[in-house]
């Protein structure tokens, strides 16, 4: 049976540039495809900021590959 290892990257709206951007979100994608990452899903949610409480508008980003 095939074993997979998982991945999740949080990512907060600043990190794309304000607004979600199409083409630093391509790269966020692509990098971890070089590595041996598929995309698995793609979430919107409240992400934890990075001064005080509460969260901003941000994606969870979810990653799988194979396990040797």
């Amino acid at each position: 049976m095939q074993r997979y290892a998982y991945k999740v990257v949080e990512v907060r709206e600043k990190l794309l540039g304000g607004k979600m951007s199409g083409d630093k979100l391509e790269k966020l994608l692509n990098d971890h495809a070089a590595d041996g990452w598929q995309l698995k899903a793609i979430t919107s949610a409240e992400v934890k900021g990075r001064v005080g409480p509460g969260g901003v508008e941000g994606l969870l980003v979810t990653f799988e590959r194979p396990v040797q």
